[in-house]
């Protein structure tokens, strides 16, 4: 075999790209890039991780938001430049043992091996041991990958990069942040297309052009603004609830909101199927609705969630609120998950359903009453906060429908709060001297005879 020398065909990092090639071939094991649509992001990522892999036997994999886009955007990307698969580029075939389409895998002649996934299927890498991770467009990613995956690492003294345009100030922003202030082991480079200079002004102001009577004008320049400046401070197109936050905060409305004991805590929930459950825990005191707690997880059952609320301190209203599929039954058992949640000792309050513009209607309303706890509630304030309307480019319009990502089961189960929540909003509501027990064991139920929510009159089957 004729001698390869990585990088493969002659690629060379871009002037700006030169440091964090540098940096992370140096050792850095971190590195947070914020760089410019068409910038070449992804191959600088796939010809870094070339090298590494035959640097250190192991296993790689270069991550994007969702694995459906995964085969279009990586597997089966065309160099515009040079008619070839960017993979092919990056890895050539002399240098591979095997490649599995199917499963978008690669393995090596040395024992290395790459795969291309979802981050939304984070559960897939866990205990597969991999030594370097790309997290390519982390910003539009589930934030919880990275919380699973890095002990992997940690374990193992692997690396990772995190590389994307910005969202707002979101989870991509914060890392950003804290990588600043820990130099020693995070490399954080932010750039823009007036840096980079690698598209032409006059090809940057026509792509303004472009955006703003696509988008409108405002909405234009927001999105250029956050895909060619990385301005994070940029509007998020198509957002439903990011400018209400934003005010929410200046008015000083998310902040430190206390659990206040002498009020009932009420909970909205969504529920996944092999995908993660959201749930949000409320006070409603005087005119306002107090957010004081959040809890999401994925791939575990409905006792695991039974057993977090038992776990916190707070008294229970009669009322958890559920969105109506709670009532499908399931084919493994035959059962609903609202007779399981029953037998848990969680009644449910179910809704009926209702249209999800009406849904987003009723929390714009509720949002403005909303005090949030920063700390309890940040991944649920953040899906929140980046939860939008998904853009057709082929239309170029917005869906009917919002975008279905990580964001969706934050966002859903508010929107069941807010709708279950209504009458409660009008003035409804009690104390907890006015409801019963909270020492519920959903390990050793007695017959339903201890239950950690109130109204002993409470209809499991009913809408009441």
């Amino acid at each position: 075999m004729a001698e390869i020398i990585l990088p493969a065909n002659n690629w060379t990092p871009r002037p700006h790209q030169r440091r964090a090639w540098a940096e992370i071939q140096g050792g850095k094991k971190r590195a947070a890039l914020c760089w410019p649509r068409r910038y070449g992001k992804d191959d600088f990522s796939l010809h870094m991780t070339a090298c590494k892999a035959f640097e250190r036997v192991g296993n790689y994999a270069h991550c994007l938001p969702q694995a459906n886009q995964v085969r279009k955007a990586i597997w089966k990307a065309v160099n515009p430049r040079t008619g070839r698969l960017r993979i092919d580029e990056a890895f050539p075939h002399e240098l591979r043992r095997k490649t599995l389409d199917n499963e978008m895998m690669i393995e090596f002649i040395n024992g290395s091996t790459w795969q291309a996934v979802g981050s939304d299927n984070y559960g897939a890498l866990i205990g597969s041991g991999h030594v370097g991770i790309v997290f390519s467009e982390w910003a539009l990613s589930n934030p919880s990958a990275w919380a699973f995956l890095r002990p992997i690492l940690a374990d193992n003294g692997g690396w990772a990069f995190f590389v994307s345009t910005p969202r707002g100030k979101n989870h991509f922003y914060k890392m950003f942040q804290g990588g600043l202030k820990d130099p020693d082991n995070w490399f954080c480079d932010h750039l823009s297309a007036d840096i980079t200079l690698h598209i032409p002004p006059e090809t940057l102001a026509q792509e303004l052009r472009e955006m703003q009577a696509e988008r409108g004008e405002e909405e234009g320049q927001a999105l250029f603004n956050q895909e060619y400046m990385c301005d994070w401070n940029a509007a998020i197109p198509g957002a439903y609830y990011s400018s209400i936050l934003v005010g929410l905060e200046k008015a000083g409305q998310i902040g430190n909101v206390p659990w206040d004991p002498q009020y009932e805590v009420y909970t909205s929930w969504d529920l996944g199927i092999g995908d993660a459950t959201a749930i949000w825990f409320y006070q409603f005191i005087g005119k306002e609705v107090r957010v004081i707690d959040y809890y999401e997880s994925s791939g575990v059952g409905l006792e695991h969630y039974v057993k977090i609320l038992r776990e916190k301190p707070y008294t229970y209203a009669e009322r958890h609120f559920f969105p109506h599929d709670v009532r499908a039954r399931e084919l493994s058992t035959g059962a609903s998950r609202e007779e399981t949640l029953g037998k848990l000792g969680i009644r449910c309050k179910v809704l009926p359903a209702t249209s999800v513009d009406d849904g987003i209607s009723e929390v714009r309303m509720m949002l403005r009453s909303c005090w949030f706890d920063k700390t309890k509630c940040e991944k649920g304030l953040e899906a929140l906060g980046q939860y939008q309307k998904e853009w057709d480019d082929t239309r170029k319009m917005y869906k009917p429908t919002p975008l279905h990502n990580w964001t969706s089961h934050g966002a859903d189960s508010f929107r069941y709060g807010a709708v279950g929540s209504k009458s409660l909003r009008s003035g409804n509501r009690h104390t907890t001297q006015q409801f019963a027990q909270s020492n519920y064991d959903p390990y050793n139920p007695p017959g339903h005879s201890q239950q950690f929510y109130a109204d002993s009159d409470w209809d499991l089957y009913g809408d009441n």
